[in-house]
Order: C-alpha cells, then structure tokens, then sequence
C-alpha cells in the first residue's frame, strides 16, 4: 500500500490499522518512496526485559520482582 505525507497526517489511525493487520505501507514524499511502515516483529522488545544499562546487570535477573523492590522502597517508613 502506498500513502503520502498528506495521507499519513490526516489517515493516520486507518494507515496503521493497515500495519496492525501486516501490510506494509510505503509513504511518499513529493512522488519518491520516503518511508516503509511495518508491523513490528515480537522479537523486536520483549515483553518484561531489560534494555540500555540494565540489559546485563547481574543484579537484576527477574524485572518484575526488581522493579517491586524499588518502588516498596519508596513507601516504607522507619
């Protein structure tokens, strides 16, 4: 599917219902391919991962488990 800049600023919901359902949508600009819209991959971010510095954090094996911990950290009293 191909789409213009104009089409992608006042179509944008009905552009990417096109993606959710897996076409690719081509978007031109002044009549020359710009940009490819496409679905992304599960692989792409893992649900419940880590990323940037904490990506390899020996400290941190489970996300949720850590996450929990800072936060109850913050709501305890002495």
């Amino acid at each position: 599917m191909q789409a213009s800049i104009r089409d992608l600023r006042i179509h944008t919901k009905e552009l990417l219902d096109a993606v959710n359902r897996g076409e690719e949508v081509i978007i031109t600009f002044r009549g020359k391919d710009y940009a490819k819209l496409v679905p992304l991959t599960e692989s792409h971010q893992p649900e419940n991962s880590l990323f940037g510095l904490w990506e390899n954090n020996p400290k941190v094996t489970e996300v949720s488990n850590f996450i929990d911990n800072l936060r109850k950290s913050r709501h305890e009293t002495d």
